[in-house]
C-alpha cells in the first residue's frame, strides 16, 4: 500500500527557461585557405556580443563528418583521416565579451612538410557559457528538474593543398517519392575523391518523344572527401506516362557527372 501511495504522489516539473545567447560569429562559419606543405598561416574568428551583459565564451576543436542519412559526427580532433586539427593552434580558448563588444579567437595553421594532396578540414567550436540556472525551491512532495540549452557555433577550418587531389563522386542511392502532386527524386551523393566538391545538382525532364519539358533543381552542395549528402530534386506534378530524367552534377569546373533515369508513372 505504501508503494502505491508513493507512486501516486503528484510530480511537478519546473523548467528553467531557455537562455537566448547574444554572442554571434561575425567572421563567417567557414575559413577556407589554400596552403602548401610546410607553410604557416594565421587567421582570426571574430565574435560579437549583441546583448546587454558580459558573455563568457570558450573555443575548442573537433573533427566533422556528415552523411546522407542525416548523421553528423563531431569526433575527437585528429580522429578522421583528413583532419587538420593537429595542424591548428587556437588562442585564447576562453574569452569574455563586454556588452555590445567584440573579441577575436586567433588560429594558426602549420601544414606538415609532407607530400599531401587534396582537402583537409576540422571544426572550431565557439560555445557561450551558460549562466547558473535560476534557483527554484520545490514544494513538498514535488520534484525539481532543470533544463538548460547550450548553443554553439561550428567554424569550419578548410585547407586545400593547392589544386591537388582527385575529384570523384558516386551516386550511392536514388529514390522517387511523392509529396502531394509533386514527384521528388532523391540522390545520395558521396565524395570518393581527395578534394572537396561544390556541385550544383539539376535535372532535365523529357517526355517519351524526347521533348524537353523543363529543368529543375540548381541547389549547390558542399561535400568533403568521405562524406555524403542527400540531394533532392522536385520534378513537379507529372501526369501518367513515360519520362526520362537527365541528372547533371556540375562542380563548376571541368568536373561534371551525370545520370539518366527512366520513369514509368502509372
Amino acid at each position: 500500500m505504501k508503494k502505491i501511495l508513493a507512486l501516486a504522489l503528484l510530480i511537478a516539473i519546473f523548467l528553467v527557461p531557455q537562455v537566448a545567447y547574444a554572442v554571434s560569429v561575425t567572421s563567417g562559419l567557414t575559413e577556407e585557405v589554400v596552403v602548401s606543405p610546410g607553410e604557416k598561416v594565421a587567421g582570426v574568428i571574430t565574435l560579437h556580443n549583441g546583448g546587454e551583459t558580459p558573455e563568457a565564451v570558450r573555443a575548442y576543436q573537433t573533427d566533422y563528418l556528415f552523411y546522407a542519412d542525416g548523421r553528423t559526427v563531431y569526433g575527437e580532433p585528429g580522429s578522421t583521416p583528413r583532419s587538420n586539427a593537429s595542424w591548428i593552434t587556437i588562442y585564447p580558448t576562453e574569452v569574455t565579451l563586454p556588452p555590445g563588444g567584440e573579441a577575436t579567437i586567433h588560429y594558426q595553421i602549420e601544414v606538415p612538410p609532407e607530400n599531401l594532396a587534396g582537402t583537409y578540414w576540422s571544426m572550431v567550436m565557439i560555445e557561450p557559457q551558460a549562466p547558473p540556472p535560476e534557483e527554484i525551491t520545490p514544494e513538498e512532495g514535488k520534484i525539481q528538474l532543470g533544463i538548460q540549452t547550450v548553443l554553439r557555433y561550428g567554424v569550419q577550418i578548410v585547407t586545400h593543398l593547392g589544386d591537388s587531389g582527385k575529384r570523384e563522386l558516386e551516386i550511392l542511392d536514388r529514390q522517387l517519392s511523392r509529396e502531394g502532386e509533386d514527384y521528388i527524386l532523391s540522390l545520395d551523393l558521396e565524395n570518393t575523391g581527395e578534394h572537396w566538391l561544390r556541385p550544383e545538382v539539376r535535372a532535365e525532364i523529357y517526355d517519351e518523344a524526347g521533348r524537353l519539358l523543363g529543368k529543375k533543381g540548381g541547389e549547390k552542395y558542399r561535400i568533403y572527401p568521405g562524406t555524403s549528402v542527400r540531394a533532392t530534386l522536385n520534378l513537379g506534378a507529372l501526369s501518367k506516362g513515360k519520362y526520362k530524367v537527365l541528372v547533371v552534377i556540375d562542380n563548376g569546373d571541368q568536373y561534371i557527372w551525370g545520370a539518366q533515369y527512366s520513369l514509368n508513372l502509372q
